[in-house]
């Protein structure tokens, strides 16, 4: 009874046994692939098996006969190719918001994509800083709670932990509770974050999801972003995320700059290839960004020390000088 289950399911396991062990180095004869299917309790016959792929390649798998390295067949096309796949499973294992436990089970996922020739390469090269990572393992609950809200245009109700320093010397987090009218979650410098409305407050606020506990859609309506933003129709979360640093709210200004031009990649890294540049000398240009003005900003600014000048507004020129001295005097 069981062999003639698995008869039926004989060409989803020779596909399964492509995908696993075959690549365009490692190509499978149909002997190879008769003994393999004999260790899942299915007898095969070599005809059947160039029949049975023939079928799958009319189906549209990318399935290739070879003579070299030696003759056999190897499933060529995948779902993700060799890099895309390392390039994933880096992104994973780097992530601070994933945990351990969900960081490892996600790399697993990927290599279960290769074969088991290719996942020598991330097998090989993953380490996992377990210190870096969060251990909320709530996260992805998390996350597709937050999504139907956005997508219902309901508030909800967290715990959020924010860190305070105790008597003892001792540090702690502490959670207290929010309701939020959530608009967007984005991925930005290492963490993802939740943007949204604080009810008592007229702006927008971004919270860290890794710090988020016990998220409940509540029966109240959003507030319209609207209200607390520049976008009318839709929340357009790539532009509001490239005018911040850092993640840090503040106003939305229009800023001249003037810097040296070896600063061109960094400013063009951090404002985008498309900022209005003016007049251009032999060692220096000017151009205008639009930035939201924050502590994070100023820093951003003094990290380039005398490369790079605020020309106006007046009073962000101003922040940036009350910084300066206020850093002078400790060192006076």
């Amino acid at each position: 009874m069981a062999v003639r289950r698995g008869q039926k399911l004989k060409l989803l396991y020779i596909l399964d046994i492509l995908k696993k062990q075959s690549d365009e180095e490692h190509p499978l004869n149909a002997i190879i692939i008769c003994d393999e299917l004999s260790k899942l309790g299915i007898s095969a016959e070599r005809k059947a098996i160039y029949d049975d792929i023939e079928q799958l390649t009319d189906y549209g798998f990318d399935i290739i006969k070879t003579r070299l390295p030696k003759t056999g067949y190897f499933l060529a096309s995948r779902e993700f190719e060799t890099p895309e796949i390392y390039l994933l499973a880096d992104a994973v294992r780097t992530a601070k918001f994933i945990t351990p436990k969900k960081t490892r089970e996600l790399v697993s996922k990927l290599q279960n994509m290769l074969s088991v020739y290719q996942t020598a390469g991330i097998e090989s090269g993953i380490y996992i800083d377990s210190d870096s990572k969060c251990n909320n393992e709530e996260i992805f609950y998390n996350i597709d709670t937050i999504s139907r809200a956005i997508k219902e245009k309901k508030k909800i109700v967290f715990k959020y932990g924010v860190r305070e320093l105790q008597k003892d010397r001792q540090i702690k987090t502490v959670y207290r509770e929010r309701k939020i009218s959530p608009y967007a979650q984005t991925w930005q410098d290492d963490h993802y974050y939740l943007i949204g409305n604080y009810e008592k407050y007229d702006n927008l606020a971004h919270f860290r999801i890794d710090r988020i506990r016990a998220v409940e859609i509540t029966e109240e309506n959003a507030r319209p972003f609207s209200e607390v933003s520049g976008y009318t129709d839709v929340f357009d979360v790539a532009d509001y995320t490239k005018r911040l640093f850092n993640m840090y709210g503040g106003k939305d200004e229009e800023i001249d700059f003037v810097c040296q031009k070896e600063l061109l990649e960094q400013v063009a890294d951090r404002f985008g290839d498309k900022i209005f540049i003016r007049n251009v000398t032999d060692t220096h240009f000017s151009f205008t960004a639009n930035a939201v003005v924050s502590e994070a900003f100023i820093t951003f600014v003094m990290n380039y020390g005398d490369k790079i000048e605020v020309k106006k507004p007046q009073y962000v020129r101003e922040m940036i000088k009350k910084r300066a001295e206020e850093i002078l005097n400790i060192y006076e």
